[in-house]
């Protein structure tokens, strides 16, 4: 499984690659939604976590241009916990919603 990690945060961003690279999966990381947005239409990943407080380009933008060619799962780890935030990744084309901070297990599941 190759799971791409869209997070600014460092210390968040290695332990969700650790946790994925401890049960054999691939991780690749990036900090910036510009990226994540390119790596996701060239990439062939099979899930995206992705934090919506990036600094250059929103999470939510990242997971609306990233609908416009791909249908890879995307889960938002996110500190912002209002039920609007959450409803607007999830119309935007999010499949799931974490709010900060979140157990590595829970997260593992989901991804499963």
């Amino acid at each position: 499984m190759r799971v791409l990690v869209v997070e600014d945060d460092p210390s968040i961003a290695q332990s969700v690659v650790d946790a994925v690279e401890n049960l054999g999966w691939i991780a690749e990381h990036t900090d910036s939604g510009s990226v994540a947005i390119d790596w996701i239409s060239e990439k062939p990943f099979d899930c995206v976590v992705l934090d919506l407080g990036l600094p250059d380009v929103d999470g939510d933008e990242v997971v609306r241009r990233s609908r416009e060619h791909s249908d890879v799962p995307i889960i938002v780890a996110s500190a912002r916990p209002d039920e609007a935030d959450r409803i607007l990744a999830l119309e935007l084309g999010a499949d799931d919603y974490l709010v900060k901070p979140f157990g590595i297990r829970e997260l593992i599941a989901r991804i499963r």
